[in-house]
C-alpha cells in the first residue's frame, strides 16, 4: 500500500527531526539553557508525532487483515524494512535524550 510506505517515511522524518533537536539541546545545555530545554521539549514530541504515524500503520495494517487477508509479501517487506530502519534511528534519538538528561 502506498499509504504505508508514505507514512513510514514521515515516521522516518519524525525520528530524525528528533534528533538533530537532542543534538542541539546537547550542544547548547551550557551556553543556552533555556534553548537545551525548548529543544529537549521538541525532541520529545517529535517521538510523540512518530509514534502517533506508528500507531496508525499499524491499525492500518490490522485492517487490512481482517477485510482482506495477509497483505502480500511485497507490501509486508516494504513495511519491515522501514521498521527495522526506524527502530535503529528511534535508538540513536533515544540515547541523545538520555544523554540530555544525565
Amino acid at each position: 500500500m502506498k499509504i504505508i510506505e508514505e507514512l513510514c517515511d514521515y515516521i522516518d522524518d519524525e525520528i530524525g527531526d528528533a534528533s538533530k533537536y537532542a543534538k542541539m539541546a546537547l550542544e547548547v545545555r551550557d551556553e543556552y539553557p533555556e534553548l537545551a530545554s525548548t529543544c529537549f521539549r521538541l525532541s520529545q514530541e517529535e517521538m510523540g508525532h512518530m509514534q502517533s504515524l506508528h500507531n496508525d500503520v499499524e491499525k492500518i495494517i490490522l485492517d487490512y487483515r481482517s477485510k482482506v487477508g495477509e497483505p502480500p509479501a511485497p507490501m509486508q517487506a516494504v513495511y519491515d524494512y522501514f521498521h527495522r530502519k526506524s527502530i535503529e534511528k528511534a535508538k540513536e534519538a533515544k540515547i541523545l535524550q538520555q544523554m540530555f538528561r544525565e
